[in-house]
């Protein structure tokens, strides 16, 4: 048996269930994902930065943790919350156990709460804030003085201090810049072997200094937070335009060129979070099931006054804005997560939609 404890919602919600990873309190967004599998990949995502994951699948852990699936250089969610936490992992790959790696990085865990009655109260309410608690006392006055995720600038805190290069540079393969806001191992794996030397850079750096590297390309990526608050955006969109480089973005990346080129976004009641989104590309009428983590959206009635701006892809769950490009100049992005870690792979066409524009 673990430890009693508590995940307390600011409207003051309480579920009662037993610790399985560090006995220490935490707090964040309380949002939920829909994924089956690949709860190390959720983890170590970035853009999960300031939040308290529940899966929705009832048990998490049973094929423990490894050193390959991990997104980035540590946990990065503020806690974990799930249903049933399966003690006895197995698996060929496996190095330990979940609830040691939580213990590993100090981060809080939670089972043996309903997480379908938490999951149908944030669809109802909307993604609240909460925290992992060891006892109620003082919990709602904390939560309280916990800043929202509106206006929360979290991307400067993932991104990298300084540039490095990742995978193979041959002469042969065109250099392309990175501009990372919590970008995910997988991306660099993916944008590497579709034909690229692959250099990343903190978001926050000039794009007049990136230029000078000789780069062919720029790739915005995915990463946490309210995207109206990432303060850099607009001038690196600007410059991005008046170079005229080809440019893809994904995720937070696709809501920084919407803000850039003149559109708005907005928070979204509860996100889309997991690796089974349908989305409809409106080029090629195709579906594609899709990997997505966001909590912001770009807004339709705002992107629709954008000049030059063409939608190429539609959420069919909300009919919320899922891509689109420039009519003039070579810039496209999409909200979702093409490299798809955890989920499906429909998407990774656009890697090589990228690599030809580059080319």
């Amino acid at each position: 048996m673990g430890k009693k404890a508590y995940l307390i919602l600011e409207d003051g919600s309480v579920f009662e269930g037993e610790s399985f990873g560090y006995e220490g309190e935490n707090l964040g967004e309380v949002v939920f994902n829909t994924s089956l599998s690949g709860y190390q990949e959720v983890l170590t995502d970035p853009s999960y930065c300031g939040q308290i994951v529940t899966m929705t699948y009832p048990m998490i852990g049973n094929y423990g943790v490894n050193p390959e699936d991990i997104e980035s250089s540590k946990v990065q969610v503020a806690g974990f919350a799930v249903k049933e936490y399966a003690k006895r992992h197995s698996n060929f790959r496996s190095s330990s156990s979940l609830g040691d790696y939580l213990k590993e990085y100090r981060i809080p865990a939670i089972e043996g709460i309903d997480t379908r009655k938490l999951t149908l109260h944030i669809r109802d309410k909307g993604a609240l804030k909460g925290g992992i608690f060891f006892s109620t006392e003082g919990a709602q006055e904390r939560l309280k003085a916990h800043p929202s995720m509106n206006g929360l600038d979290l991307a400067s805190k993932v991104s990298t201090g300084y540039v490095y290069n990742f995978g193979d540079h041959s002469k042969d393969k065109p250099l392309i810049a990175v501009m990372d806001f919590g970008v995910k191992t997988n991306i660099l794996r993916l944008l590497d072997s579709h034909g690229f030397s692959v250099r990343v850079y903190p978001g926050s750096m000039s794009f007049a200094e990136v230029l000078k590297d000789g780069v062919k390309g720029v790739f915005l990526s995915n990463g946490p937070g309210d995207p109206g608050a990432v303060q850099c955006a607009p001038a690196l969109v600007a410059d991005i335009v008046k170079s005229q480089i080809p440019c893809f973005g994904i995720c937070l990346g696709h809501q920084l060129l919407g803000i850039g080129l003149g559109a708005k976004t907005y928070k979204l009641k509860f996100g889309h979070r997991g690796g089974n989104q349908p989305v409809k590309n409106l080029m090629t009428d195709k579906v594609e099931i899709t990997s997505q983590n966001h909590g912001f959206a770009v807004d339709m009635d705002s992107f629709k006054k954008v000049k030059d701006l063409e939608m190429t892809h539609l959420n069919l769950n909300d009919n919320t804005v899922e891509g689109f490009r420039h009519k003039k100049l070579p810039i496209f992005c999409v909200q979702y997560h093409p490299e798809a870690a955890p989920g499906p792979h429909d998407s990774e066409y656009l890697f090589r939609q990228f690599r030809e524009m580059v080319k």
